[in-house]
């Protein structure tokens, strides 16, 4: 008789424990409940562990009342110093819009960046181009580099050849042209305009004007031209 109340009391002991294991509000313990309990955090609402009913104490949330959007670590790479704007680098374009797209680009002959800053700006171009552009282009911009040469592709420009400007040639780095894919998943947004920077005043011979001389330019066209009229008068 006891033998079967002794049993009887185990298997009720095991249920209850089963039952209480698999019950949704008192999950059973587990090491590395994170990985068994994923928590999507919503960056601008309060923390909670999804195996308990305390607020998170994970020390970096404690002292913003447990808010889990963090700023940057002190000594990261900011991922757009220059703050350029560029809505568009990932928007869908149809042929139409996107050849009006291009057409309007080759009228920007002037890079957003600091013109005070364009030695350093087009020094950095030239190592992200040979980096990531001279494989097809080419270091001299021939559109001879190793993968044309080994006959892996073929049809690459030659810079010297196109007409280009500093805008344009943002743009297809930006969109793509052709056989030639988007390079803003590889590129962020000031180097762009860098390695445009670059391949104007490696590849055009300069033609690449700072803001300053942008800016100064029709001041000087208006002088000249009163200086025309004024000699033409005499």
């Amino acid at each position: 008789m006891t033998k079967n109340i002794l049993k009887i009391t185990a298997i009720l002991g095991c249920a209850a424990v089963a039952l209480s294991s698999c019950s949704k509000e008192t999950p059973p313990l587990v090491y590395f409940p994170d990985m068994y309990f994923p928590v999507a955090y919503d960056p601008l609402m309060k923390a909670e562990d999804a195996y308990s009913k305390h607020d998170n104490e994970i020390p970096a949330f404690v002292h913003q009342n447990g808010a889990t959007g963090l700023g940057p670590v002190n000594g990261t790479v900011a991922q757009n110093p220059e703050g350029i704007a560029d809505p568009a680098a990932n928007k869908a374009m149809k042929p139409a819009e996107y050849n009006e797209g291009y057409d309007a680009s080759k009228s920007l002959t002037v890079s957003p960046l600091d013109a005070a800053m364009m030695d350093k700006d087009i020094q950095r171009g030239k190592l992200l181009f040979d980096q990531t552009c001279a494989a097809c282009h080419g270091v001299a911009g021939d559109g001879q580099g190793p993968i044309v040469q080994n006959g892996a592709y073929s049809g690459v420009p030659k810079f010297a050849d196109r007409d280009i400007t500093v805008g344009s040639v943002h743009y297809v780095l930006t969109h793509g042209r052709n056989a030639m894919g988007s390079y803003a998943g590889q590129l962020k947004p000031g180097d762009r305009w860098r390695v445009a920077q670059y391949v104007m005043h490696e590849f055009k011979k300069g033609a690449t004007p700072s803001a300053a001389t942008a800016e100064a330019t029709p001041a000087e066209t208006d002088a000249a031209g009163a200086e025309e009229s004024t000699s033409t008068k005499k």
